[in-house]
């Protein structure tokens, strides 16, 4: 991972942060390591899991874990969190997937459970296409990129499961912050 990509990673991640609770279990979906978690020790969080096809073994930690595979097949299936993360990660999830990701975040959380999101606008696909180009950043699965709409966000995680509790534009409005909350 270049220097840029830990910048915006970070930024993501200190935009998230205000909306993770003290004590909160955490599921970071697309984790790719645990820089979450490192960076929610403050809170402090407990009984974490963090999720990643790209991991190459488990990490086990105090407070998480870090799971190689994919949510939620490779998941224990008796958990649930109080927040789920996706930093970067619902962009790259076919349109037709989505709806089952949203049903299954909606199973994993616990009541009053949050769903924390961050997508970039669609226009960041060319700025990171020429980052890429000229080597200052490593692109992460930007093939799997294919022109996500942030305004379908409130359309996945609708009104019958989640309430939107925050939206906001960062990063010079090329990113996005969406935070929900489970309904009963």
């Amino acid at each position: 991972m270049k220097f840029v990509d830990r910048v915006l990673r970070d930024w993501r991640i200190k935009m998230t942060k205000p909306y993770v609770r003290a004590n909160d279990s955490v599921l970071d979906i697309g984790c790719f390591d645990d820089t979450l978690f490192k960076k929610l020790k403050s809170k402090p969080i407990s009984n974490s899991i963090g999720i990643d096809p790209l991991l190459k073994q488990s990490i086990q930690n105090k407070n998480y874990i870090l799971l190689p595979g994919k949510f939620p097949l490779d998941l224990p299936k008796d958990k649930t969190f109080d927040t789920i993360t996706m930093l970067a990660v619902l962009e790259h999830i076919p349109n037709e997937e989505q709806e089952q990701l949203r049903d299954n975040c909606y199973n994993y959380l616990n009541t009053k459970g949050r769903i924390i999101i961050t997508v970039p606008s669609p226009f960041v696909d060319h700025v990171l296409w020429v980052l890429s180009k000229l080597r200052l950043i490593d692109g992460m699965s930007l093939e799997e990129h294919y022109g996500f709409k942030v305004e379908d966000v409130p359309l996945i995680f609708n009104s019958k499961q989640f309430k939107l509790l925050k939206h906001k534009r960062f990063q010079l409005g090329l990113n996005n912050l969406f935070v929900f909350e489970k309904l009963e």
